[in-house]
Parts: C-alpha cells; sequence; structure tokens
C-alpha cells in the first residue's frame, strides 16, 4: 500500500505546481493528485512484472539452446533455478496480478528489449551465479534473491532507470517506495503456504484514502491562514524571501496538526522536516524546524487544535 510518507510527498508535488500555475482551481489540483498516487502504484505492478519478464528470457534462452544442432552439455542440462523460481511462479499463475494488468492496462509490451538486456546483466553478475550454485532450494531463497536483485542490480543499471523516466514523470520520485512495497509483497509469500492474495491494495485503508485529498483541500482552503501563522513566527524573514517550497512543507505540516486529531503533533513534524531534507534546500530542514516549533506553540497557546486518541502520544511532554 502507498505509505503516508508517500501521500505527504504527492500533497506537497501537487501543491507545488498549483502554486505555480495561474488560474489553476481546487477540482484539477484534486484530480492531479489522484492521478499521480495512481501512479506510484503503477510502477509497483510494473517492477513486479519486471521479475516476470525477466523469466520468460531465461526460458526462452534455454529453449534456443535445447534446439540447437550441436548443443554444449550446459545447453542440455540447463539450470533452471531462475526459470523456476516460485515467486515468479506464483507472480505468474495470480489471477489477482493479471485482473490489475488489465484494468490498468500495465505490461512491458513493446518494450522486451529492457528485460533482455537486464537478463544479460543478471548473468553477469557474481550473486546470480551463486544463486544458481546454492544448495538452498526453497521460497526463501528465492525470494531473498529477487529482493537483492531488485536493489543490488536492476535499480542501479542506467537502462532501466532511463526507461522509467521516460515511461512516465510521476516515477521519479516513486522508486523508493515502490522497492519497499515489492519487499512487503515477497515477504507475503512463505515457505509453508500457496499465496492466494499477496498483492499490496493501494491504500491501507479508507483513513489513508480519505488522508491524502483532505490534506491536499485543507491545504489550499487553509493557505492564508498558515501563511500569516508561518509570517508571525519568522524573525526578520519577510515571508516573500522564504523559498516557496519552504512555505509549502511548513503549511502542509501546520494543516495536518490542524486537521488530523489521530495523528500526534510530533509525528506531524518529524515526517516534513525529513521531506525538507529531500524537497528542499540543505539548511532547509533546520530552518523549518525552528520556525514549526514557535508556529506549534502559538497554536497551542491559542486553542487551534484539538488531538485524540493516538495523536495524545507526547501531548504532555
Amino acid at each position: 500500500m502507498i505509505s503516508r510518507r508517500l501521500l505527504r510527498v504527492k500533497a506537497l508535488q501537487v501543491l507545488y505546481a498549483f502554486n505555480r500555475k495561474e488560474g489553476d482551481d481546487m477540482a484539477s489540483a484534486h484530480n492531479e493528485l489522484a492521478l499521480s498516487i495512481e501512479k506510484a502504484y503503477d510502477l509497483y505492478i510494473y517492477l513486479l512484472l519486471l521479475y516476470v519478464e525477466m523469466a520468460y528470457v531465461a526460458e526462452s534462452r534455454i529453449e534456443t539452446g535445447l534446439q540447437k544442432n550441436f548443443p554444449t552439455l550446459e545447453e542440455l542440462n540447463p539450470n533452471r533455478k531462475f526459470a523456476d523460481n516460485r515467486v515468479i511462479r506464483y507472480l505468474r499463475e495470480s489471477e489477482d496480478l493479471a485482473r490489475v494488468m488489465r484494468e490498468r492496462k500495465i505490461s512491458w509490451s513493446g518494450h522486451e528489449e529492457i528485460p533482455r538486456v537486464l537478463f544479460s546483466r543478471m548473468n553477469e553478475w557474481p550473486e546470480f551465479s551463486a544463486y544458481l550454485n546454492s544448495q538452498e532450494d526453497s521460497v526463501v531463497s528465492d525470494r531473498k534473491f529477487l529482493g537483492n536483485l531488485l536493489t543490488g542490480l536492476l535499480l542501479e543499471t542506467e537502462d532501466l532507470l532511463m526507461h522509467l523516466e521516460e515511461t512516465s514523470i510521476y516515477w521519479n520520485d516513486d522508486l523508493e517506495f515502490a522497492v519497499i512495497m515489492i519487499e512487503k509483497t515477497l515477504k507475503r509469500i512463505r515457505d509453508d503456504e500457496e499465496p492466494t492474495y499477496f498483492l499490496l491494495p493501494l491504500f491501507k485503508n479508507e483513513d489513508d484514502e480519505k488522508f491524502a485529498s483532505g490534506l491536499l483541500v485543507n491545504s489550499l482552503l487553509r493557505s492564508n491562514e498558515t501563511r500569516q501563522l508561518i509570517e508571525r513566527n519568522t524573525t526578520n524573514w519577510e515571508i516573500e524571501r522564504i523559498a516557496l517550497m519552504d512555505i509549502l512543507v511548513m503549511q502542509l505540516a501546520i494543516t495536518e496538526i490542524m486537521v488530523f486529531p489521530e495523528i500526534p503533533v510530533k509525528v506531524s513534524l518529524n515526517e516534513y522536516i525529513e521531506i525538507a531534507k529531500y524537497y528542499c534546500t540543505a539548511k532547509s530542514s533546520t530552518f523549518i524546524n525552528g520556525i514549526l516549533d514557535k508556529v506549534v506553540k502559538e497554536m497551542k497557546e491559542n486553542e487551534m487544535f484539538v488531538k485524540s486518541g493516538r495523536g495524545l502520544i507526547g501531548e504532555n511532554e
């Protein structure tokens, strides 16, 4: 499922685009957020299918070797460990994955050269040889290899990275999150049982689905209020001199604290400070941290938010 960290990032990106475009409206921003989230899930499915495509390449190479007039001893006795990888077999046989592929129109059709290139690179990879020759033969070893393959080779290969960048502009910031989703998916496939449904859903639950749209819409609606809070707490700084991305990160953080009573203040602050490290300047996270501390203090004094349930964690510290 899409993590809340990624949902926050998506809201930030759409909010930034909204502020850069004249005449953009809230409905367009909301639609753009929904599309961006859907595209992140598409990347997760696309990378899962890459395993299947590479296994097809393995089978094709094996068949080609067997059909030669004078096959080598190795070609007559091929190592089928990767082609028969149990986890890949589950992916190939999964009705749920097939349904998602159809519904989302996701496939590697037309780009078969990428799996072929990646398979050739894998053949030269020492860990692939170690996997093929290992005495361990189980679902656990199969899924461990696939996890290492993704992070240790595939996402280090320029051909794949360039292909993903060219395929969707939405995928530039989604790779890290897609990898986490794939790792969670692989862990769902256990050695002692046939998996029935192992794909992660788009959202963890209904709360997460509402969180993303609620965060964006309320950030837009409360823009003037949150900007005034920031301006009052930026000593010796005019708000016009603060980088737009810094302002938007703070606006989202303040909005989240105001609107979502079940999220602890510290969680919101930590999340946006971490996001600032990636999407703002080198010194922004420290600057944002200092301003938000002052803003939260003012908000508490004026009872501008109420926390409940899990949101009360850390409130008395």
